[in-house]
């Protein structure tokens, strides 16, 4: 970046302080720094999270979030539903209420192993010690915030640079997998399923565990003192 534009600072990951360990920062953040300042919908389930994921065990649950405009298809919420099922995990699962209507009835309703929410507060859900799993849009906000705090990914890309983001996770960065759809377009249950345990059990999970840890010791590097990200932000707020 600094070849091709000599006069630009890059800052970053530009992760709230509190989640990236801010004692090691010269530029000092409130200790309360824990939210971007903004929210496009209320949480009503701020409270309800954290005290259903601190009753399940560490890396047990899959936090299931596809942003504020992914929409999908009936049969791609039946499939990916029966899938979270399916994969035996417990599941936190945000789901916009015009996508609820296209549920089976009353599912999650009666099932200690999942809870449906309107919406929540990512960072808070994502930085649980329960949450072992992002199945994820991979819109690029949210894979930021997954590698950031360490959590493994299944990437569902659905637009736009969602596709290369999902690239990345999987091969680059090599903190996830990412699923795989059918000659209709469909993610079917099945491949919903085997990626979520892919990430969750057995010796794929555990590279995939360590790159995401490495990853996110990266991270808090970056803006730790003296760090590049830190020189930029004093550079560019000398006082």
């Amino acid at each position: 970046m600094s070849k091709v534009f000599p006069s630009t600072l890059t800052i970053g990951p530009t992760i709230p302080s509190a989640y990236l360990n801010n004692k090691h920062m010269r530029v000092k953040f409130k200790d309360d720094d824990k939210d971007y300042g903004f929210n496009l919908f209320e949480s009503e389930a701020s409270g309800v999270c954290k005290e259903w994921l601190n009753k399940k065990p560490v890396g047990s649950v899959v936090y299931v979030s596809f942003g504020s405009m992914a929409n999908l298809s009936v049969k791609q919420i039946e499939e990916l539903s029966m899938g979270l099922k399916a994969s035996n995990m417990y599941f936190l699962w945000v789901i916009r209420p015009f996508e609820q209507e296209k549920l089976r009835d009353k599912f999650g309703e009666d099932d200690d192993k999942g809870l449906l929410v309107k919406w929540c507060p990512q960072l808070e859900v994502l930085a649980n010690e329960a949450v072992g799993c992002f199945f994820t849009h991979c819109g690029w906000n949210s894979a930021m915030e997954g590698l950031s705090l360490g959590v493994p990914m299944v990437a569902m890309p659905q637009w736009t640079n969602q596709t290369t983001n999902a690239k990345i996770v999987e091969g680059v960065w090599k903190v996830g997998v990412r699923v795989r759809v059918d000659e209709n377009g469909i993610v079917g249950r099945h491949e919903i399923s085997g990626c979520i345990r892919q990430v969750m059990k057995g010796e794929r999970a555990k590279e995939i565990k360590y790159n995401a840890n490495k990853w996110r010791n990266i991270a808090i590097r970056a803006i730790r003192d003296g760090s590049s990200s830190d020189n930029n932000m004093t550079d560019l707020y000398p006082n």
